[in-house]
């Protein structure tokens, strides 16, 4: 839905939006047991899926190319067609996609700590876009933001130095308005960074063999072609699909040796809070959040990512030979895929207790405290009153300061706050320290402020200053940021 269709939103509707009426839970309307669609969730807009006849195409996993870069005069340079494709969800129906140098997707760049690297996107999508290093610690004029607008026949050059720990990161469109819809309709991919203690660190690091890149989604279809259709009330309480998939495949199956395999996770949907494990139950490591490694890895048997959320996880299968797993959302009670263990180790890895040192920042030494209020009003989502405008400067931040951001969600329904080209640690929820999960103790860009809740954040921005281009902090629940909760800062010397 475009923005300017939410503006038009009711007196009803908008009421409904701030009382909370039907619950808390912005994922209500999963649809049960497996990937067959046919579901509805009873608010207009998309009512559920509609598959073809001829069924959900068996795959194994699809594990997207690895690009490494192209080494030209001292420069890594990774190039990209954004461009219109048809994908195989289905064996008898093609579906109408967006992709980047595919189908449905993109490829992972795989990217040095000190490289001097061009993300090269070039738009044969014939209207305009936008693309975004999610995670990325860079200038503002390279961030991919609606200031960085890529016309239809052009090619944009975001260019910059590697200068951040070992990761997961990813790239995604930011087009003003737009940016659910082209996500929806498949523009994202991957971002490795790694570094000189990632490397030496006893993990498992054969891509796509034991270190397995997952971009979970979930999809609403009609016959086949992807549905995005949002009703007023799926903007409000988040477009949740009924057809979940990993790596643009539904249904599909992983084959892996019986050892320890490690999932680079990215919550990459519009809107869906998705709880993660495996189906036998069985305890796992999350060994990193969305911008390093954690200090030490932390034992969970459920993972809860908010969307652009990112975790490293390690699971031990090593005593699972000839066994299948399924890689669960129990959120929804969805499967994203199987796991067949059924290859014997050829290699084996032991997961390190300790994996690295974070810089702590000290909040006492904090010169001062912005609030951000998450919250609407009269059909509209806000921060602190304001709905987006490309033209306003609403924070000005000194560069090197260090400040905490309380974020604080109003709502009778869940969102989460990112903010560019920097990372955070989290340090309160709910006017506690207490309450800071044991796995969010580590930078992150993306934090969950699940309704009626809020989270202090410690921030510094460090290397790049720009007095007049800004960077964005906004909700990353896609249809929220679409509908105007989002605002710029500028970086000031």
């Amino acid at each position: 839905m475009k923005r300017r269709g939410f503006l038009a939103l009711s007196a009803v509707s908008a009421l409904a939006l701030l009382s909370g009426c039907g619950g808390s839970d912005s994922n209500t309307n999963g649809m049960g047991n497996g990937n067959n669609g046919n579901g509805a969730n009873g608010m207009g807009g998309s009512q559920g899926s509609t598959l073809p006849s001829g069924g959900i195409k068996t795959k194994s996993l699809p594990i997207p190319a690895l690009l490494s870069g192209d080494d030209r005069g001292g420069v890594k340079h990774y190039d990209l067609s954004l461009q219109k494709a048809q994908h195989d969800f289905f064996n008898a129906t093609k579906t109408d996609t967006f992709g980047i140098n595919a189908t449905y997707l993109g490829p992972t760049l795989l990217m040095q700590n000190g490289d001097e690297v061009s993300v090269n996107y070039s738009n044969n999508l014939g209207e305009l876009v936008t693309m975004h290093g999610h995670g990325m610690h860079l200038p503002p004029s390279m961030d991919g933001t609606p200031h960085q607008p890529i016309t239809a026949g052009t090619t944009w050059s975001a260019r910059y130095k590697v200068n951040q720990k070992a990761c997961t990161n990813w790239y995604h469109p930011h087009t003003m308005d737009k940016t659910a819809e082209h996500v929806y309709k498949g523009l994202a991919g991957l971002i490795m960074i790694e570094d000189a203690k990632s490397k030496g660190l006893d993990l498992p690091k054969r891509y796509g063999e034991d270190d397995i890149p997952l971009v979970l989604q979930d999809r609403f279809f009609n016959n086949g072609q992807l549905d995005y259709n949002p009703s007023r009330m799926q903007v409000m309480r988040g477009y949740v699909g009924d057809v979940f998939m990993a790596n643009g495949a539904i249904d599909a199956t992983l084959d892996v040796e019986a050892k320890e395999i490690r999932f680079r996770i990215l919550n990459g949907s519009n809107s869906s809070i998705y709880n993660l494990g495996f189906s036998d139950g069985r305890s796992f490591k999350q060994i990193a959040t969305d911008n390093a490694f954690l200090e030490a890895p932390v034992s969970l048997t459920r993972l809860r990512l908010s969307p652009a959320e990112r975790a490293e996880i390690v699971v031990d299968l090593s005593s699972a030979l000839n066994q299948t797993i399924e890689f669960r959302d129990y959120q929804h009670n969805k499967t994203f895929f199987t796991i067949n263990v059924n290859k014997t180790a050829t290699t084996t890895t032991t997961l390190p207790n300790s994996l690295t040192t974070l810089e702590k920042l000290d909040p006492a030494l904090a010169v001062r405290t912005r609030q951000f209020t998450l919250d609407g009003s009269m059909g509209s989502f806000q921060i602190n009153g304001k709905s987006m405008d490309v033209n306003r400067i609403d924070e000005s931040v000194p560069l090197g300061d260090i400040e905490i951001w309380e974020v604080t969600n109003t709502m009778m329904v869940d969102h989460n706050f990112h903010i560019h080209a920097t990372h955070f640690m989290p340090i309160e929820r709910n006017g506690s320290a207490a309450n800071v999960a044991a796995n969010e103790k580590g930078y992150k860009d993306v934090i969950f402020v699940p309704a009626n809740e809020s989270v202090k954040l410690i921030v510094q921005m460090k290397d790049y200053a720009d007095n007049s281009v800004p960077y964005m902090y906004h909700c990353h629940f896609l249809e929220h940021e679409d509908a105007g909760m989002m605002g710029q800062f500028v970086v000031t010397s």
